[in-house]
């Protein structure tokens, strides 16, 4: 008898390697969502949501801050899961602060007035 054939290992290799990759979605998944929400929340802090938003803003940060230690924990199905919220969150953040900041503008009724030298 001889040793393994070519196609044996082949099969081997490509199991191992879908092992693998399978096994590292959840640390690449959590990272996606935490630099996502990172994007979001600088977004809607543009936005002025810490002010017209605030609701919003506190659950998308305390979100990401939890998301954040599920990963130091290494738990990264949860970590996934308050990533999600957490950019859910930060996009609702942003957009109220964005309607909020609309609504309170004011809209002129008649054109400036332009000084004539």
């Amino acid at each position: 008898m001889s040793g393994p054939s070519a196609i044996q290992v082949l099969r081997w290799v490509l199991t191992t390697l879908a092992v693998l990759c399978v096994s590292g979605c959840g640390p690449v998944q959590s990272t996606s969502y935490l630099i996502d929400t990172e994007t979001m929340l600088e977004a809607a802090r543009t936005a002025q949501a810490d002010k017209l938003a605030p609701y919003e803003w506190t659950a998308a940060n305390l979100y990401f801050a939890k998301s954040k230690e599920e990963v130091g924990y290494s738990d990264f199905e949860q970590a996934v899961d308050y990533g999600k919220k957490a950019v859910d969150f930060a996009t609702r953040a942003r957009d109220t602060a964005l309607k909020v900041g609309r609504r309170n503008e004011p809209t002129p009724t008649e054109p400036p007035v332009v000084p004539t030298p």
